[in-house]
């Protein structure tokens, strides 16, 4: 056979489907019997028969990996391998938001006037960290603090002074030196698969400059800034930024770059939460304030029961019970009310291949909030959250116990 078999790619709104045996057994058998004459497949127990539906099966193959190809370019179904290339292509590297970060200063007595690049690598002799947003070295000799996000994953503490390497090559005569005046701060988690494609899936649907959403893009793209973080709030004055985490400067030319008029950013009526920032777009200078959401901490305490008779897995329900919890709570985006329907419904999910809902006979929850035993909002199962605010829990503030 000299002629290449054509199986035409059929595209449904879910993407790419693969392509029936039976299509790709008539395919083969038309595309043989027309180059060789009174070829047959169909008489039982040949060794024709036997090779066609040998060959058949390998189509089979080739076709759904040709499938599965097509549908891994898109940020919905790639593959871990294939998400990480389309996140180099769109400037996000995996684990930013998580990664261990430090702000570092670098100082020169010749390179007043030099630029550091994004990408400009320091290290302490252990680990590198990777400059994100660059800067210059001033008329002090020095740069203004920059972050820097560790190059691989993974906690560890990073001391003041301790940053001390420059990584990047430097042409002479210049001679630069690094520190990190104060201590950096340490993973508390990794990025997952999920997480990363969130973010790229976000970085894919930028809306026009100017609108909520186009700022809340920027803001979630900026190094360190926890995306659930990042909320944009309509006052009676304007508009009401809030941002957790990143270095306060690309938060701030990040709302420069989204915002069309900056008079309309305006700051919370709490001052203590604001962050003002002065960034300088040459020869004029802006001041910009955005809102630092405080944490609202959380406690919760859970009860379970099962009808099952002498049950004994009660140690893994409490440990998976309490992952679920943290998970949940942990995850509400800033403002947004903490529902104990959804945090019954994260508990029954992550025990339910250990004790299916309908064996789990009691749940019940007692949520503090900063201390104080809190209720759900009469007629709801909601509770609320300061509009500015966010909650968060720790591991030791989940306890989960069968009653």
């Amino acid at each position: 056979m000299t002629d290449s078999t054509s199986i035409p790619v059929v595209m449904t709104s879910a993407g790419a489907v693969s392509t029936p045996p039976s299509t790709l057994r008539s395919t083969l058998v038309s595309q043989v019997a027309a180059t060789n004459p009174d070829y047959t497949a169909n008489l039982p127990g040949e060794l024709i028969e036997d090779i066609a539906s040998t060959d058949v099966g390998a189509m089979t193959v080739m076709d759904q990996a040709r499938v599965d190809a097509i549908n891994s370019v898109t940020p919905y179904g790639a593959n871990a391998f294939v998400l990480a290339q389309q996140g180099i292509l769109l400037g996000i590297p995996q684990g930013q938001p998580t990664n261990t970060n430090v702000l570092v200063v670098i100082s020169s007595g010749n390179a007043n006037g030099y630029v550091i690049p994004p990408g400009f690598t320091v290290g302490d002799g252990t680990n590198q960290y990777v400059i994100q947003d660059g800067g210059i070295i001033g008329s002090t000799g020095s740069t203004i603090p920059m972050l820097a996000v560790a190059s691989q994953s993974g906690s560890w503490p990073v001391p003041a002074n301790s940053v001390t390497q420059i990584i990047t090559s430097v042409p002479s005569p210049y001679v630069l030196t690094v520190t990190n005046p104060q201590a950096g701060t340490p993973a508390t988690s990794t990025e997952s698969v999920q997480s990363y494609r969130s973010r790229i899936m976000q970085a894919t649907r930028v809306a026009g400059q100017g609108t909520p959403d186009y700022i809340q893009t920027l803001l979630k793209a900026a190094p360190g800034v926890t995306p659930r973080l990042v909320s944009i709030l309509q006052s009676t004055f304007g508009w009401e930024v809030l941002c957790g985490g990143g270095d306060p400067y690309q938060v701030a030319f990040a709302i420069y770059k989204g915002a069309l008029d900056l008079s309309t950013i305006v700051g919370s009526n709490t001052s203590a939460r604001n962050v003002n920032v002065t960034i300088s777009d040459a020869p004029n200078q802006y001041t910009l304030t955005y809102v630092n959401p405080p944490q609202q901490i959380v406690t919760v305490q859970a009860i379970w029961n099962t009808d099952l008779p002498s049950f004994t897995s009660v140690g893994q329900i409490n440990q998976e019970g309490a992952t679920a919890i943290m998970n949940y709570i942990n995850g509400i985006v800033v403002g947004q009310p903490l529902n104990l329907m959804g945090l019954q419904s994260a508990f029954q999910t992550a025990v339910s291949s250990i004790l299916p809902v309908e064996n789990l006979s009691a749940l019940t929850f007692t949520v503090t909030v900063n201390g104080l035993v809190v209720t759900p909002e009469a007629g709801t199962s909601l509770i609320l959250s300061d509009p500015e605010s966010y909650f968060q829990v720790s591991a030791t503030g989940v306890t989960v116990a069968q009653g």
